[in-house]
């Protein structure tokens, strides 16, 4: 699970990833990110989700939740500290492994950070 201080909480740092990051999409995610121009020394990457009703019942949406949350977490030590990621599920999420879900976010994650120009 991620940490309390790598959760995205607020709404304005949600509004800022999605609307001035680089999207990339997947079959089952979509993934924005963002470097934040305002980063403090102890700051650390920060990830946040986003699961829509669409995706399911509450059942459904708190377990595609908590994979996202798993199998982001290893990918936080490839980040930088300034680093700002939503991931949003689409409904077909519910239906795939963790695995997929992984190896998803991993692809989208390099394509923004390729678009973007970030060296990585």
């Amino acid at each position: 699970m991620l940490s309390a201080r790598n959760r995205m909480r607020r709404s304005t740092e949600f509004d800022a990833t999605v609307r001035q990051g680089v999207r990339t999409v997947q079959p089952d995610v979509i993934v924005h990110v963002r470097r934040a121009k305002e980063c403090a020394a102890d700051s650390s990457p920060r990830v946040g989700l986003i699961i829509a009703k669409s995706v399911g019942t509450a059942v459904e949406r708190h377990r595609v939740a908590r994979r996202l949350r798993h199998v982001a977490r290893p990918m936080l030590m490839n980040l930088h500290p300034c680093d700002r990621v939503v991931i949003r599920a689409l409904p077909s999420s519910r239906h795939v492994s963790s695995a997929w879900l992984e190896q998803q976010l991993r692809s989208g994650l390099r394509r923004a950070f390729e678009s973007a120009g970030a060296d990585r």
